[in-house]
């Protein structure tokens, strides 16, 4: 048989496998037979060694032919296989179906805390006032009896605008603005950030959150105020904490108190986040001293008061066990996932 009938044999084969069932025809397989490397094809052009010099023109050209075509019909069929999967799949899909839902945020750790506690304080009474973030001096430091010479007003504590205001250092401005526009009995917590110029370390933040809190009344007493954060203590944290009040120095309570509660962290053992003391400052707290209701415009005879300020962070600290401040703004989602 010569080399051009074997050709013709050769491709009446791939015909004949390629229509004898189009549904479960293997085309890879069918390339393999053919077209590889020890395929059919490729045996025919190992035999041109053996053809008349003559004829091996017209052979070669016979083979490249047969070659193209066949890749060309392999091409084509597999072309429209991946059309028709394609097809199918979008016909399956079912319409009915609900959509897939898209991953959603959560509350950042900070603001989980700042509810809690409005929620806990809530329970005892306290509505919830706000504030602008930028304040003038006089609600700032004036009103609370922040004298001018007092160290609070450097530029080592305060952020100052070029207008003159300041970045609050604290939320009792916000005690200010409600006692100018309201009459007692007042009851309210003041929750928002503010911003003080120092360091930052695990400890402490040039930015953080604060809620303070304002019970202004007729024969407010001391030991008012003692329950109502002993009760707090043990509402936010849910244990058997320890607390201490230490007596201290504010220019808008008098007397004064600092209160202190014992390290989740180091169990009292002490640690570089209490200071390897044992105790972790969370709160300041007072009864309103006398010369800020006068500035506000309170007869300071016939109201008393008591007022106090937690941070957010460093409760958030003790409550999940966190060893350092600045985790809570690097916006690491293995971090804040965990709440």
């Amino acid at each position: 048989m010569s080399l051009f009938n074997e050709v013709d044999v050769v491709r009446a084969g791939f015909f004949n496998a390629l229509n004898e069932d189009p549904a479960r025809i293997d085309l890879e397989t069918l390339r393999i037979e053919y077209l590889g490397r020890k395929g059919k094809v490729a045996g025919l052009f190992k035999q041109i060694g053996q053809v008349a010099p003559e004829e091996k023109g017209a052979i070669g050209q016979a083979l490249n032919e047969l070659k193209q075509e066949l890749t060309s019909i392999l091409d084509e069929r597999e072309a429209a296989l991946i059309s028709v999967s394609s097809s199918d799949k979008k016909s399956a899909i079912d319409l009915t179906l609900p959509g897939i839902e898209s991953p959603t945020g959560s509350y950042h750790i900070i603001t989980q805390s700042l509810n809690d506690m409005i929620e806990i304080f809530g329970r005892l009474g306290f509505s919830v006032a706000e504030g602008p973030e930028v304040e003038t001096e006089w609600r700032n430091f004036d009103a609370l009896n922040i004298l001018p010479d007092h160290p609070a007003r450097d530029m080592q504590d305060t952020f100052f605008t070029k207008s003159g205001h300041v970045l609050r250092t604290h939320t009792s401005p916000v005690q200010v603005r409600l006692m100018q526009s309201q009459s007692p009995p007042i009851r309210s917590i003041m929750p928002g950030k503010v911003y003080r110029n120092e360091a930052v370390s695990a400890r402490s933040h040039a930015m953080f959150h604060q809620v303070e809190g304002l019970y202004v009344d007729k024969k407010v007493t001391y030991a008012e105020l003692k329950g109502t954060l002993e009760l707090f203590c043990r509402e936010y944290f849910d244990t058997d904490v320890k607390l201490r009040f230490r007596p201290s120095y504010f220019p808008f309570t008098e007397p004064s108190s600092e209160v202190d509660i014992s390290c989740f962290l180091c169990h009292g053992k002490g640690c570089r986040i209490c200071k390897h003391t044992g105790w972790l400052e969370i709160l300041g707290c007072g009864m309103v001293d006398p010369a800020v209701f006068e500035a506000v415009g309170y007869e300071a005879d016939s109201v008393t008061g008591y007022a106090f300020g937690i941070g957010i962070e460093r409760p958030a600290l003790l409550r999940y066990g966190i060893p350092d401040i600045r985790m809570f703004y690097e916006n690491d989602l293995r971090f804040l996932r965990q709440f």
